[in-house]
């Protein structure tokens, strides 16, 4: 009898050890499919850049940095243009270290400064040759009601308006450099956005989520627009979401929003299932700068490596070019290209 129950102990036991197993395998497993999910696309182009000259804005860290890393990986000269000269330096240091390519510098570019656009601009265009790809990668989410140097709402300002200066003043350089390709890091949160051109400064109504989502569709309808205007110059324009990816952009985002805080401080752990690395995130952007097959692609709006539909207000070209012209005047900027 006792050898019975001894044999009954050891079946069950080693059923309960299969079951152990086989929950915690199909955990792993189901949290390895989440994890591919939210990682997204990659890019697999192994394009090469030598010669190529290549400008990223806000690339200190994050995904900036990281899509200046592959730039110089690639081989290109890279412009890191950031707005604390310390903190580009040591990012262009760890890419030269990490790369070998000693052709990584770095620039100071203000985005919240009309005055230091117009700077960082004349200085390329006194001291480069060419300008392969432009990345307006730099960005600021969530941040109090702030205003730029020149008196714009802040994440209007550096998002879009400081941005859309740059562009425009180094166009003709990126129209030498043919075939050449501008890329706006925009987000899938424009699709809640709005422009309100009565209120441009939201000085009425202002919300920090509101907005960051109104200046990345500004992103997508500059992109939108300046496709139309540069139709045959052999420069290509487009717009991607990087995804969700945790960088310093959340800084004031959680400050602003204290249970987002509260969720972070908590629960960020899950975020390595749920959340995109740095590297991960940058994939759609490199992919967009270097793959072959869109050399002539241009005007579109891309996310995890492939093209996706914006949102409805994204693609009204009445109020794309009222953006343009009103973004112009802003700027101090002829209308027409």
């Amino acid at each position: 009898m006792l050898g019975s129950c001894w044999m009954l102990w050891n079946q069950f036991w080693s059923l309960h050890l299969v079951i152990q197993v086989a929950v915690v395998c199909s955990i792993g497993y189901a949290l390895y499919v989440i994890r591919c999910y939210f990682a997204g696309g990659v890019c697999h182009s192994r394009a090469l850049l030598h010669g190529k000259t290549v400008i990223v804005t806000g690339s200190n860290c994050g995904i900036g940095k990281e899509t200046a890393m592959d730039m110089a990986n690639r081989g290109a000269r890279v412009i890191l243009a950031c707005r604390n000269d310390a903190t580009g330096e040591a990012a262009a240091n760890d890419i030269r270290r990490k790369t070998g390519n000693q052709n990584v510098e770095t620039w100071k570019l203000n985005l919240a400064s009309l005055l230091s656009v117009r700077r960082f601009a004349e200085k390329v265009l006194a001291q480069e040759e060419r300008l392969d790809i432009l990345i307006n990668n730099a960005g600021v989410m969530g941040c109090p009601q702030w205003e730029t140097e020149d008196g714009f709402e802040m994440q209007f300002g550096v998002n879009h308006l400081g941005h859309f200066l740059l562009t425009n003043l180094l166009l003709d350089l990126l129209k030498k450099s043919a075939s050449s390709r501008i890329i706006n890091v925009s987000s899938m949160l424009h699709s809640k956005g709005k422009i309100n051109f009565d209120d441009i400064h939201l000085t009425k109504n202002y919300e920090p989520i509101n907005a960051y989502c109104r200046s990345k569709l500004a992103n997508v309808l500059f992109t939108r627009e300046l496709h139309k205007r540069i139709i045959g110059t052999g420069v290509t324009v487009n717009a991607v979401n990087p995804g969700a990816v945790w960088t310093n952009l959340y800084r004031y985002f959680a400050r602003t929003y204290p249970p987002l805080d509260f969720i972070i401080r908590y629960f960020g752990f899950l975020g390595v299932y749920f959340v995109k690395t740095s590297e991960e995130g940058a994939q759609t952007t490199i992919y967009c700068a270097v793959e072959e097959s869109l050399r002539d692609t241009s005007g579109l709006f891309f996310s995890d490596c492939k093209p996706k539909e914006p949102a409805k207000q994204a693609k009204d070209d009445v109020v794309a070019k009222k953006l343009w012209d009103m973004s112009s005047d802003m700027v101090g900027l002829s209308r027409t290209l």
